[in-house]
Order: structure tokens, then C-alpha cells, then sequence
């Protein structure tokens, strides 16, 4: 697996990250497939500069061939995040094969306290992680690095892209329909498997990342004649 971690890429009234992801993975699909993109919520704290709540992005791709060129990709994701440059914003980009422990630790301080670029420069470093601004203060390495160490971790963050599958669903779901993309739906206060009946996804179907895999927490629907479940939207 291939992770790529986007961060700070946005303004207000301008597409966000997670659009700004979906055309990257539009732009590398010739040799990379993507098998999700994930939005990872990072300290909320006056003290951030971000957009509005502080959320960064990783994207999972895995190489189509044997001979794929990292350095292609990394060139086509830089001049894909340059295209869409927005002054104002300070965006960062990492991409990482391997992600050792430390990195996975970062990721989950960013969730927790302030961190300072030169930290994260100097870790990636330590570990010959791909890690660069493109535009501004830069300020967005943090956010990169630490979406790679989450997307890593694997059991955080709320998956806005799920494999080549459309962005489709909204209103009462079938359980089997969830299934077929591969999401477990799981009812929160218990944690127990809900094997069939309808979801109500709302407006878009957003699941979690859990346990390295996509996960749909439900509740027991308010209207019961609209669905048996109704979907979260958890961080």
C-alpha cells in the first residue's frame, strides 16, 4: 500500500480537500488505483490555522503494475496540487510505502496537541519519508504527515471514497447493498453486526474506518417506517 497524506490545500469558498483528492486520484489512476480516501480530523484549537475544522486527508493506492514509478507519482501529485493552488492556503504533501511506528505516533498527537513543522520535517526525514510544501507557509506538511500516520494506523478517519465505487448512495439503503462494497455496519452502543434490513445513509454514505476496514455505525432510526437504521457521521 501506497499512502499519500494532502493537507491545507483550501480556502473558504473554494473546493476542499477531499475534491482536491478525488482529482488526484483521477490524475494517477493509469498506474495507481486507489482503494479509498479518508478524512482525518486533527486538533481543533483557535491556535491552528486551518480553513474550518482542521481536517486532513490520506489517500491508499496501490500500484497497478510491478514497475511502478513512485517518482511519476509524485511528480503527477505535486503538479496536480500546484494546479489547484489557492492563495491564502498552505498545502503539504507526503507519500510513504513504509510508515514506521513514530509516524503512526504522530498522527495521533496531531489529534491531541499542537505540533510544529520543523517536527515533522525533521521526522520524516529520519525515515527518508517523502514529505514537501507547495505554496505559503508550508504549514501543511504537519496535517500530510499526520493523515499518512493515521491512514497507516488504520483504525481512524471517515472514508469519502471507497475503491472505483460511485459516490451513489443517499436515503434508505438494503444492508445487502452496503455489504457489496465491502462496509460492515455495526450498531454503535453494542458494537453487533447488523446482517439485513435498510439504513437510512443519509445524504451521502459515509463510513468509518475501523480495524483497517470501512465501517457504517448505525442507531436505531427515530421512523421506523423510513428505515430500522440510521447511519452516523462520526469523526
Amino acid at each position: 500500500m501506497i499512502y499519500v497524506g494532502i493537507d491545507d490545500t483550501d480556502m473558504p469558498g473554494t473546493p476542499g480537500t477531499n475534491q482536491l483528492a478525488r482529482d488526484l486520484v483521477r490524475r494517477v489512476a493509469p498506474r495507481f488505483a486507489c482503494r479509498m480516501i479518508v478524512r482525518h480530523q486533527l486538533l481543533a484549537d483557535p491556535c491552528v490555522p486551518c480553513t474550518s475544522k482542521n481536517g486532513s486527508a490520506s489517500i491508499h493506492l496501490v500500484a497497478r503494475d510491478s514497475g511502478a514509478d513512485l517518482g511519476w507519482l509524485i511528480q503527477s501529485l505535486r503538479q496536480g496540487m500546484r494546479a489547484w493552488f489557492v492563495p491564502g492556503s498552505d498545502p503539504g504533501l507526503c507519500v510513504a510505502e513504509s510508515v514506521p511506528e513514530d509516524v503512526l505516533a504522530f498522527g495521533s498527537r496531531c489529534q491531541r496537541e499542537l505540533v510544529g513543522q520543523q517536527t515533522a520535517r525533521d521526522l520524516a526525514a529520519r525515515y527518508g519519508i517523502h514529505l514537501e510544501g507547495l505554496g505559503g507557509t508550508e504549514g501543511g506538511v504537519i496535517g500530510a504527515l499526520a493523515a499518512v500516520g493515521l491512514a497507516a494506523l488504520g483504525d481512524d478517519g471517515r472514508i469519502v471514497q471507497l475503491g472505483s465505487w460511485p459516490d451513489d448512495l443517499s436515503g434508505p439503503q438494503d444492508v445487502a447493498v452496503l455489504r457489496e462494497r465491502g462496509i460492515t455496519v455495526r450498531r454503535l452502543d453494542t458494537g453487533d453486526r447488523i446482517a439485513e434490513g435498510t439504513v437510512d445513509v443519509g445524504k451521502h454514505l459515509r463510513p468509518n474506518r475501523r480495524q483497517q476496514g470501512p465501517v457504517l455505525f448505525v442507531q436505531p432510526h427515530a421512523d421506523p417506517v423510513i428505515a430500522a437504521w440510521q447511519a452516523l457521521r462520526l469523526v
